[in-house]
């Protein structure tokens, strides 16, 4: 029952709503079963007639009542139909009233008995259900009124009702027959409820206290998935065969001095090396000799240095006669670093390879053959280094930038090309993690930090301007035009926030396709308004194509000024750029608004970061205040973790681990519950990374095709990553 296809299960109305219910994600029973409530009304208490007269206007109230009329008008505007009841009960009278629901006289009848529930409005003496929710009042079961109510996600044509109606239908025949998969002893050590009576009570609870119970046991049940998911990759990843990589003495002073005259010739005037730096060279050197494949992060701020680290493992690879790889999430971003790490690379005699989708044919059968042969002894490139055709001839070592934008499978699929041993690997990312998250999620890696900057980078100004107050800023635009440099123009995507029809149980999500259109008519506007500067236009709905040419343009001087989404978080180096304008900052992220303001002061000149904003929230604006006094992303990620308002996801999203229904890593108990996950990890896999015994079987299905499936796989798709 749990996998059977919704539309053929046999539920109440589950046919006619299929499609609306594949909108949400949900294709079989089981997943509409884990389709969790954003929220919940309190709708318990009842009220008489009379004594909603003293409650506020736009309260919700609950009342067990009698129809006495029913009336079914059109409305002037648009020919609305408007369906009003009057109710009463002993104490008195009061009307509802719903706008464009035509069903309600079908449901409705003069003499019923129902429970109401709504928001309350005041007419003069009057009192007034706003839209609310009723159901007959025959001793059944209360489903939208008169109880703990759940508000879930929706989607167009479906509603709230009839999707309550729906789960609680597969609660009676698939939850309360789910299978218990944790075993006796950790449920009595965590104080947890069964499974069966989660699903119910997370859904229907019949006080707080009992949706609470509910959602620690699905909270914890999601973070031992993926501390499972954790431990065993690692378990399993130290009984592979490595291969130790060990470069002729000497070789690692060589390697470092040519990086650094690279950066010489790169900057125009003699650096060294950070402390930093330094130290990640030292890990990854002692890594990649030893016997055990390495998986390391590295994770600095922008601007930190981190390719030249990547570069030196790199070298270290090919020096020892291994071959190494750089993926990269973009073609943009690949040809970037095959420029940047070819470079340091060419110090050194060690040639590099690009392959990348877009890569003519004749180039990339070339490229296919020198990767087959071990010619090319780094190899840089997108998701078309995954492909089946890509056979490596001695691959050592796997370097993955943004790794957040990858998944453990794509991960896995660029490991498999080292054939009959395990690569080291070194993940890159440029969005640091408050290290309360990192002792969760990064459980199973070694982590290098890159805290200082290279000397010589220039501080970027940051300031706040309201949308009424840019004159300054656009004639700034203009005169930074004139001086050679460029400017970047940011516009957010759009949050859904649809009321009881918005949002995840405890994440938000965004809409790409109206950010596209806010940036589409912020690159026309911006066109009349700087003429005769050049403006060019990225965002997430252009084909890649088409995006990274844009961004080429821009990169080479063909465009003064680019307006976009976030999708120039990660993406050119334009040392050219010296002014970043980011609209409406407040609906971005605290370390979004850090990433975006990397993308200026990469050059010798002064650099800006305005953020825009109109917000009266305190929290959005003390975010943007954070963003104007700080300049270490590692100080900006404590940060925002602070100012983070409950129900956000934090750090998932560039960990490159799922976002989690349940449990958020921002709340000190779902913390704590994590590190106790972490504890029965431990114990329950052996030491090859399974779990083992018979008694264990039902925590195995589902880990392996349950609801927990995804997380312990660790797949970034959600909608979160």
């Amino acid at each position: 029952m749990l996998s059977r296809p919704i539309g053929s299960s046999g539920l109440p109305g589950a046919a006619a709503l299929r499609r609306k219910l594949q909108r949400l994600g949900i294709v079989t029973v089981r997943e509409l079963l884990f389709h969790l409530p954003r929220r919940y009304d309190d709708l318990r208490e009842m009220r008489t007639l009379a004594a909603l007269r003293a409650i506020e206007e736009g309260e919700m109230a609950s009342a067990r009542v009698r129809v006495r009329e029913l009336r079914v008008e059109q409305t002037f505007r648009r020919r609305v139909q408007r369906t009003t009841a009057v109710f009463e009960d002993d104490s008195g009278e009061a009307e509802a009233i719903w706008f464009g629901r035509r069903y309600i006289e079908k449901r409705l009848a003069q003499g019923d008995r129902v429970v109401v529930s709504g928001r309350i409005k005041h007419r003069g003496w009057s009192v007034v259900f706003d839209n609310p929710d009723f159901q007959r009042d025959d001793g059944g079961a209360l489903l939208h009124a008169g109880r703990i109510v759940p508000i879930y996600r929706l989607t167009g044509g479906l509603t709230a009702a009839r999707l309550r109606v729906l789960i609680r239908a597969a609660i009676d025949r698939a939850g309360r027959a789910y299978r218990e998969y944790l075993p006796g002893d950790l449920r009595a050590a965590e104080g947890l409820v069964d499974i069966a009576r989660a699903i119910e009570a997370a859904h229907y609870p019949d006080s707080f206290e009992e949706r609470d119970a509910a959602l620690k046991r699905l909270a914890f049940d999601e973070l031992l998935a993926l501390q499972v998911g954790m431990v065993g990759r690692r378990r399993e990843r130290g009984r592979s065969r490595g291969v130790a990589i060990e470069v002729e003495p000497g070789a690692d002073p060589v390697i470092r001095a040519a990086i650094v005259a690279s950066l010489d010739r790169k900057i125009g005037r003699s650096v060294e090396l950070t402390p930093d730096q330094g130290r990640a060279m030292d890990a990854i050197r002692t890594d990649l000799a030893g016997p055990e494949p390495m998986l390391r992060l590295l994770q600095g701020d922008v601007g930190s240095g981190k390719t030249a680290v990547a570069a030196f493992a790199l070298a270290l690879s090919a020096r020892a006669g291994y071959q190494g790889a750089l993926l990269a999430p973009t073609d943009l971003l690949a040809r970037q670093h095959a420029e940047t790490v070819g470079a340091f690379l060419e110090e050194l005699a060690i040639p590099a390879t690009l392959l990348t989708g877009s890569l003519p044919a004749d180039a990339r059968r070339k490229a296919l053959e020198q990767i087959a042969d071990g010619r090319a002894a780094v190899v840089i490139g997108t998701h078309a280094l995954l492909q089946e055709t890509v056979a490596f001839a001695r691959l050592g070592l796997a370097v993955i930038d943004e790794q957040h934008r990858f998944g453990v499978e794509q991960r896995g699929q660029l490991e498999a090309k080292a054939g009959g041993f395990q690569p080291h690997v070194l993940l890159m990312t440029a969005t640091p993690i408050p290290r309360t998250l990192g002792q969760v999620i990064y459980a199973d890696l070694d982590v290098s930090d890159l805290h200082s900057k290279p000397a010589g980078r220039v501080p970027i100004r940051t300031g706040i301007k309201s949308s009424s107050d840019l004159a300054g800023t656009w004639q700034r635009v203009r005169s930074e035009a004139g001086a050679g440099h460029r400017t970047f123009v940011v516009v957010p995507l759009i949050t859904e926030d649809e009321g009881d029809e918005g949002g995840d149980a405890f994440a938000d999500g965004a809409v790409d396709g109206e950010g596209a259109v806010a940036a589409e008519s912020e690159a026309e506007r911006l066109t009349t308004l700087l003429a005769p500067l050049r403006i060019g236009l990225v965002h997430g709905r252009m084909k890649a194509t088409d995006r990274d040419r844009e961004m080429s343009r821009f990169r080479d001087g063909d465009l003064d000024v680019l307006v976009g989404t976030t999708v120039i978080e990660v993406g050119v180096d334009v040392p050219e750029a010296t002014l970043m304008i980011v609209e409406n900052a407040d609906r971005f992220g605290l370390a979004q608004l850090h990433q975006l303001r990397g993308r200026v002061g990469r050059g010798t000149a002064e650099s800006f970061c305005v953020l825009v904003s109109d917000t009266r929230d305190e929290t959005a604006g003390a975010r943007l205040r954070a963003v104007k006094e700080l300049r270490d992303g590692f100080a900006l990620a404590e940060a925002d973790f602070e100012l983070r308002r409950e129900g956000d996801v934090l750090g998932l999203a560039q960990s490159g681990l799922p976002r989690l229904r349940v449990a958020s890593l921002q709340r000190a108990d779902h913390r704590a519950l994590a590190a106790s996950a972490r504890r029965h990890a431990e114990a329950l896999l052996d030491a090859t990374g399974e779990i083992p015994g018979a008694a264990l079987q039902p925590l195995r299905d589902e880990l392996e095709t349950g609801w927990l499936a995804r997380v312990a796989a660790g797949d970034p798709a959600s909608g979160a990553a």
